[in-house]
């Protein structure tokens, strides 16, 4: 799948709306951070030369309104945190280390140059890259890039995703039910985790198994960068979603993985369109969103690296294997002696979404013929993020 995506174009983006957008080059500094060198506590600064000895205060540097002048030996100058370091002082002494009375301050102990002083550029110099290529910006990368004097950025293009939700059976949440219909549901849940992994989404009104209206609402989709749909990609006689896309010029890359929840999921191509077919269950419509459809998301945008983030954690029951296919099992994540702690929910079935709607983890169990044991470790992906 990451082989047929192609990262969208890069657009210039305010720091200010640059949150969870990815960078498409190196940020570099336009200053040196700090820009001077400054206090790294609240003291007074000084000439380690003078120490250890009794100084006479003439005057303070605080942030922004620096000391005026030069500082002379045998003098000192109050300061706080984050402000210039006077001309002439090397050294600030805290203000808990020293007897402060009236204009002069004693000083019983000697500190070395240096001491308690925030050097310019020593978090980074002017021009050294402060936000990679690659990345997305976290808010501590935002505050790095916007300390260090960037106005803007270059981000990967927002995808713009349409979500289809397909069947007959489909009916909108508070609309009467009638025998054999079902609440719409994946729509909703497929727009929100996307939108969380960065895309601007298109929504369809749910299309009926019908080649016609199935048709339309595919050629209105394949004019994104990314169309997800679900339902419609199993065997069934009313299975249309994947004739039609054929039909309509998609290049079907896979059909069916080796997993469970999720075995149908289709994916193919249609020129720079991702296409996904997902299962109609909701259960497996999330897991297949967050294995396969929110990675090309963070790939279209430029991420360097954007498979799922799988961690390491303890189970907390006994999982059997399954011999053909890898399970991805819903659990709650708890934090025990500074180890997270999976515990499997009760109700593993595909078409149980409010029993998943419990989980926030999804753990993955190998192929296999025999158990992960209670106690053994499992790697898990944390769900919702």
């Amino acid at each position: 799948m990451l082989e047929r995506v192609r990262p969208l174009p890069a657009e210039l983006v305010p720091i200010a709306a640059a949150a969870g957008r990815v960078a498409s080059e190196d940020v570099r500094a336009r200053v040196d951070l700090p820009p001077f060198a400054s206090s790294a506590m609240d003291g007074f600064a000084v000439r380690a030369g003078d120490l250890p000895g009794t100084l006479r205060i003439v005057g303070e540097s605080a942030a922004g309104r620096p000391f005026q002048g030069r500082l002379e030996p045998g003098l000192a100058a109050g300061i706080s945190t984050g402000a210039v370091l006077p001309e002439g002082a090397d050294t600030v002494v805290p203000v808990e280390h020293v007897v402060h009375r009236a204009n002069t301050v004693e000083i019983s102990h000697a500190l070395g140059p240096g001491a308690h002083i925030r050097p310019r550029g020593g978090d980074a110099e002017a021009g050294e890259v402060v936000v990679p290529a690659g990345v997305s910006f976290t808010p501590a990368r935002l505050a790095a890039a916007a300390a260090a004097g960037v106005a803007s950025v270059s981000c990967g293009r927002r995808p713009r995703v349409a979500v289809l939700a397909t069947g007959s059976e489909l009916v909108a949440p508070g609309e009467p039910l009638q025998l054999g219909q079902i609440y719409e549901a994946n729509g909703l849940m497929l727009a929100a985790a996307l939108e969380a992994g960065g895309a601007e989404i298109v929504t369809e009104p749910p299309a009926a198994d019908d080649e016609e209206a199935l048709r339309a609402a595919l050629q209105r989709g394949l004019t994104c960068d990314v169309l997800v749909t679900s339902g419609g990609v199993s065997v069934g006689e009313h299975d249309l979603v994947r004739t039609v896309e054929r039909e309509l010029g998609v290049d079907e890359v896979f059909w069916r993985v080796a997993m469970k929840p999720g075995k149908p999921l289709a994916f193919g191509v249609r020129g720079d369109t991702l296409v996904f077919g997902l299962p109609g269950n909701p259960v497996s419509a999330l897991v297949g969103c967050e294995l396969f459809v929110k990675p090309a998301l963070c790939a279209l945008q430029g991420l360097a690296d954007p498979l799922p983030r799988f961690a390491p954690g303890r189970l907390a029951a006994v999982l059997p294997q399954n011999e053909d296919r890898d399970e991805f099992v819903r659990a709650r994540a708890s934090g025990e002696a500074g180890v997270v702690l999976l515990e499997p929910i009760v109700g593993q079935e595909s078409h149980m979404i409010v029993r998943s709607g419990s989980a926030d983890a999804l753990v993955h169990v190998p192929r296999g013929n025999g158990e992960l044991a209670a106690g053994s470790t499992a790697c898990w992906l944390r769900l919702g993020d």
